[in-house]
């Protein structure tokens, strides 16, 4: 009978050879290429799931300022990720 511990350390193999979700790199170099050097401090991202890439601003004023950019970066991060579906903003922590 296989270990629980090398059943997972299996599936997680499997999923970083196969490419599975987002590069940080590839995200990365979206957000650097759309916002601003002041807006990206304010970003951080929550999760990437079902085709959903959601973002944790800090205030609304940001949320409202990286909203007005949120199709240049859909379209861009679409380039790198052809599944991704929507950008979710929601404010909260970054830190």
């Amino acid at each position: 009978m296989e270990l629980l511990k090398d059943s997972v350390y299996g599936v997680m193999k499997n999923l970083v050879a196969k490419g599975g979700g987002f590069q940080d790199k590839d995200l990365s170099g979206c957000l650097k290429k759309i916002l601003t050097k002041k807006e990206l401090g304010h970003i951080k991202v929550k999760y990437f799931k079902n085709g959903v890439l959601s973002l944790n601003i800090d205030s609304s004023p940001w949320l409202y300022s990286v909203s007005l950019k949120k199709e240049k970066l859909l379209a861009c991060l679409r380039e790198k990720e052809p599944g991704l579906k929507d950008i979710k903003f929601f404010i909260g922590e970054i830190g």
